[in-house]
């Protein structure tokens, strides 16, 4: 997993939950003892296991599902000024919530442009009816649907939309996550300010 991925994670657990929880989380997952007191670095690559063991400490410190922990995880990755480039990634996909889900096909290839050994899941997006979507994640980390949600939803509220969205399971046959996606309003309310150009400080 690709050390931007686990840093934001650290960032989340930290900033949401407290310095002592994450410390906490470190220990019983095995980050204190092999990466030290600072955890992980940005541009690192770590074992999918390392990941997987900080989820399962929080899940067991925090006392909090999985999967609702994951979606919380997405919607920080959109919402948090310290991830403001992330939002700017995301925002460029379109003008409105539905430009930006019917970009979500090209979001691999965007993020790989910025950032090469990011390994993000395979999306597509297929329309299924006025306002409705299908969003399709297959290739990637256990789980993953569950962050997609927490990010739509946030982006959704980002824009300004009234979406709802619902988390279908992964298929057995091949691990796929869908996610249900209706737009009922995509300028429901104003929305957060977005400008192209970065502001220049000073």
């Amino acid at each position: 997993m690709h050390g931007l991925i686990n840093k934001s994670l650290q960032w989340f657990l930290s900033d949401s939950f407290g310095a002592g929880l994450w410390h906490e989380i470190a220990r019983q997952s095995g980050v204190a003892q092999s990466l030290g007191p600072d955890g992980f670095e940005t541009m690192q690559l770590y074992d999918d296991a390392l990941t997987d063991a900080v989820l399962d400490a929080a899940v067991r410190v925090l006392r909090r599902p999985h999967d609702s922990l994951l979606e919380d995880f997405g919607t920080y990755l959109v919402s948090k000024q310290r991830m403001e480039p992330l939002r700017r990634l995301l925002r460029f996909g379109g003008v409105s919530f539905t430009d930006f889900l019917y970009s979500l096909d090209d979001l691999r290839g965007r993020s790989q442009l910025a950032l090469p050994e990011l390994a993000l899941p395979d999306l597509n997006i297929d329309e299924a009816g006025e306002g409705q979507f299908t969003l399709t994640c297959s290739g990637g980390a256990q789980g993953f649907g569950h962050v997609m949600v927490g990010i739509l939803r946030a982006l959704a509220d980002d824009y300004g939309a009234l979406a709802v969205l619902e988390h279908h399971g992964a298929t057995v046959e091949t691990a796929e996550e869908r996610i249900r996606i209706e737009v009922h309003d995509p300028a429901f309310h104003a929305g957060r300010r977005f400008d192209l150009a970065v502001e220049q400080s000073g």
